[in-house]
């Protein structure tokens, strides 16, 4: 049991993690950019799965950074309500809902369960997206592996005078498989990175949240 006047845990800065963490994929855009390989990667996979690809990560980014910034500002209601106690005329944010549900009913178990609902409940669809991100990828390979096949089943003679353009058709599909897969991968791990941070921080939340209902309930 933690009493009322003990030491506030401060929290990781996530929305400031998230800030740099963007700040540092936007360098790497451009930096690709120049290098053109973004040009390469897009105009060597004509299916359009690296492009897809691309969009569903900058979107599930980008719901990451608004994600952050609500799990920051709940945590700065809570400190704020652990600091100067509860306000007569009610508190926002997620925690102070916990404690009322705690005041108003026996079940601690059900108060608990919605105040992981709104701290985790939205980030498992968004690990779902993240896994999305993977199977594109496989999807690519299959593709890319289903055209190799299909230019080598169409070859019925060999001309070494044609085997340059033959090995360009060829190439093609093993790029599409190659690419595709490289970029879901990168895409996987990267979201997974930002989603693996924002469970984390929304654990901390909970479990901050907890010791102040259980000081409460004991003082």
């Amino acid at each position: 049991m933690l009493p009322v006047s003990a030491p506030i845990r401060r929290f990781e800065p996530i929305w400031l993690e998230w800030l740099t963490l963007t700040g540092l994929f936007v360098f790497c855009t451009w930096l690709l950019g120049v290098k053109g390989v973004w040009q390469l990667l897009f105009t060597s996979d004509p299916t359009g799965i690296t492009l897809v690809i691309v969009v569903v990560f900058a979107v599930a980014t980008l719901w990451c950074g608004v994600r952050a910034r609500e799990l920051a500002r709940q945590r700065d209601w809570l400190e704020d309500v652990v600091k100067r106690g509860p306000s007569p005329l009610g508190d926002p944010g997620w925690a102070a809902d916990y404690w009322a549900a705690l005041r108003q009913t026996r079940d601690a178990q059900a108060a608990l369960d919605v105040l992981l609902e709104r701290t985790h409940g939205i980030h498992s669809t968004a690990w779902w997206v993240n896994g999305v991100q993977l199977k594109l990828g496989l999807l690519g390979k299959v593709i890319g592996f289903s055209i190799l096949a299909m230019q080598i089943g169409q070859i019925q003679n060999f001309d070494p005078a044609q085997s340059q353009e033959l090995l360009r058709s060829l190439t093609t599909g093993l790029g599409v498989a190659l690419l595709t897969t490289m970029v879901g991968l990168v895409g996987n791990i990267l979201l997974g990175l930002q989603l693996t941070r924002l469970d984390r921080f929304a654990d901390q939340l909970v479990t901050r949240a907890q010791q102040h209902g259980l000081s409460l309930a004991h003082a």
